[in-house]
């Protein structure tokens, strides 16, 4: 069972990679965006750990929302937003249980994330974060060993994002110069995920 320190172990994680890799996203969105993706995440990233410190939500689901409204707060561009409301809907999925399960959290998930591309208006293919996050929540199940075959699936998803042309978000008005560029939103997202298998590796 997951209970509320699981998920702040997860978000701290992925503040942590956020911050290892900043540059590196941001290196990537000067490609194809505004060469601010990772200073933005990173900047949301540590808002978010301090906000979850000083007022320590008890659920799963009140670590995630409260998570989701600071990104939406504190983060820049289409980032906030697009993050926030993954949060926030897996966050309000997962309700007011004190603990959940593997597969509680996979089923909140792929709600938050129908949520993302409701919000972006985009699909796989379309070389966005949801390259990475819909192949990671196919792969997620059960167990928390599951986990691991996520964080696979999302990495491998923001790779496959190199051969595409961007058809959503600012990377789209460069057309086919787009093309041979990892995303720095799948990218992100894969980060997302594999903090997510770090919090499971702990726990176990």
């Amino acid at each position: 069972m997951l209970d509320a320190d699981f998920f702040r172990r997860w978000l701290t994680a992925a503040a942590a990679r956020v911050d290892r890799e900043a540059d590196r996203l941001t290196e990537l969105d000067s490609a194809i965006g505004d060469a601010d993706h990772g200073t933005n995440m990173q900047r949301g990233f540590t808002a978010v750990i301090a906000v979850l410190e000083k007022e320590a939500p008890q659920t799963p689901g009140a670590v995630l929302t409260l998570a989701g409204r600071q990104l939406i707060s504190t983060v820049g561009g289409a980032s906030g937003p697009l993050y926030g409301t993954l949060l926030r809907r897996t966050g309000k999925a997962l309700g007011d249980d004190a603990e959940v399960t593997p597969g509680q959290l996979a089923d909140a998930l792929r709600t938050g994330v129908a949520a993302v591309a409701q919000l972006g208006g985009a699909r796989a293919g379309d070389k966005t974060m949801l390259d990475a996050l819909e192949p990671a929540v196919e792969a997620l199940g059960d167990s928390t060993d599951s986990f691991a075959a996520a964080r696979d699936a999302a990495e491998a998803g923001a790779l496959a994002t190199v051969p595409l042309q961007a058809r959503k978000g600012r990377a789209s008005y460069l057309g086919e110069r787009s093309i041979g560029h990892q995303d720095p939103g799948a990218t992100s997202s894969a980060l997302l995920i594999a903090a997510l298998a770090d919090a499971a590796e702990v726990a176990g």
